[in-house]
């Protein structure tokens, strides 16, 4: 008798969505630290309009919040990775097929500078259509794979958009160009967050799809539709 597919744990899944959570926070509360910085400089002038006192105390809150956003970063991208490895482990027996690579690119393809921007994309692209059940008799095989494209669009823009922020903030020389700085750090924070909340939704999708395929065979695409996240 064949071996059934493994079913990946809840508990990794939720850790995960705690670690992304955490980080929109994280990035929420920069914004409102940014945008009070923001406020306290005049655009046109570039001139202060509050106290020092008060400025170094927003330009401290700031920092503050930025401070916050590293230590969660590293712990929430460990578990995610950590994730994603183990749903590439669960969804290779669906489909062996279709994997161009093996298991341990699914962590060594985020540490591969430049390539990380589209490696771990193919990844979990091959873990979405493994995932996808197959059609039924008269049906057509066309996966709807938004989620992931919207995930990892919303992932590379806030990532490029980051580094572009935080070479123009940590370059000003002016007031204006430091109100300039917070402008993108605040667009960058807000794709940050946009990009988390789209990653819980592809994470928790690509689970039920895993979870249902494994328990209840290859087929049952008009199923999976109306699977709730959390069943079984």
């Amino acid at each position: 008798m064949p071996k059934s597919p493994p079913v990946p744990s809840r508990g990794f899944l939720i850790a995960m969505l705690t670690g992304l959570a955490f980080a929109a926070l994280c990035d929420l509360f920069s914004i409102f630290a940014g945008v009070r910085y923001w406020l306290m400089i005049d655009g046109d002038a570039g001139f202060v309009t509050a106290s020092q006192r008060e400025l170094d105390a927003a330009a401290s809150l700031y920092e503050t919040a930025a401070r916050y956003q590293v230590m969660v970063f590293l712990p929430c991208a460990i578990v995610f990775v950590v994730w994603f490895f183990r749903m590439r482990r669960a969804t290779g027996p669906l489909a062996p097929d279709r994997f161009r690579n093996g298991p341990g690119w699914a962590v060594g393809a985020w540490f591969v500078p430049l390539a990380n921007l589209w490696m771990p994309y193919r990844v979990a692209f091959d873990m979405w259509g493994a995932a996808t059940p197959l059609p039924c008799d008269g049906e057509g095989h066309r996966p709807r794979i938004w989620p992931l494209n919207l995930w990892w669009g919303l992932f590379v823009f806030s990532v490029l958009s980051d580094r572009f922020a935080r070479t123009k903030y940590e370059d000003a020389g002016t007031l204006t160009e430091i109100r300039d700085g917070l402008v993108r750090y605040v667009v960058s924070d807000a794709l940050h967050i946009l990009a988390a909340a789209a990653a819980a939704y592809f994470a928790v999708r690509l689970t039920t799809m895993q979870r249902h395929k494994a328990v209840h065979g290859p087929f049952g695409t008009a199923a999976v539709e109306h699977t709730p996240a959390g069943s079984a």
